[in-house]
């Protein structure tokens, strides 16, 4: 037991333990997540969603190029944003031919038309309808049947796009001296010029 002195006693004070405290317990560890990292494989992309409209007409315009394109082996060497376009073949020193076409994508019945009538060069064959306007006149006419087959419209706008294409190509072969005319040319002239058909006088118009 622990004794006092008469000091103590009158001062009222005490000597204090020197036992030691208690060691604070340390903080129990907080548990370590590591953050995921950086997914570094490739993505397969994901398909365009499907249309909701069934046989909306922009499928169908476009089963129609993937068809055709591939029936008679043409790449599109551009897409035109112009209601124009060109077809030719690319022949090389080996027997290779590359068929070749500038048309626009076929979204409605105007530039429908115009891709099929490029298509319908490299269909009917280069070369093998004579004047340059007949072969003009059978490309269109491939490509109108081709609409027709297929139940795509064919609006006045593409009517009166024929007749001016057929009224150029006519004019421009006017232009070179042509002396007759085929007879299919003979619904595509309104002025008179005196250029004759093989079997009757036709009127021939310009642009």
């Amino acid at each position: 037991m622990k004794q006092w002195t008469l000091w103590d006693l009158l001062t009222g004070q005490r000597a204090k333990s020197r036992r030691k405290p208690p060691r604070a317990k340390p903080p129990a560890p907080k548990p370590h997540r590591r953050k995921p990292g950086r997914v570094t494989a490739l993505v397969e992309p994901v398909p365009a969603a499907p249309s909701t409209r069934k046989g909306g007409m922009q499928d169908r315009y476009d089963a129609m190029t993937r068809e055709l394109l591939a029936t008679y082996g043409v790449r599109v060497r551009k897409w035109r944003s112009s209601m124009s376009g060109v077809a030719w073949e690319v022949y090389y020193q080996d027997g290779k031919t590359v068929r070749l076409i500038e048309a626009p994508r076929p979204k409605g019945p105007m530039s429908a038309a115009v891709f099929l009538h490029e298509i319908g060069h490299h269909a009917i064959g280069f070369h093998r309808y004579k004047p340059r306007c007949l072969e003009e006149h059978k490309a269109w006419e491939w490509a109108l049947e081709e609409m027709r087959r297929r139940n795509l419209n064919i609006t006045p706008a593409v009517e009166k796009r024929v007749q001016a294409s057929m009224r150029y190509a006519i004019g421009k072969a006017t232009r070179r001296g042509i002396k007759a005319l085929p007879a299919e040319m003979a619904p595509y002239v309104d002025q008179p010029t005196g250029v004759r058909t093989k079997d009757r006088s036709v009127r021939n118009g310009g642009l």
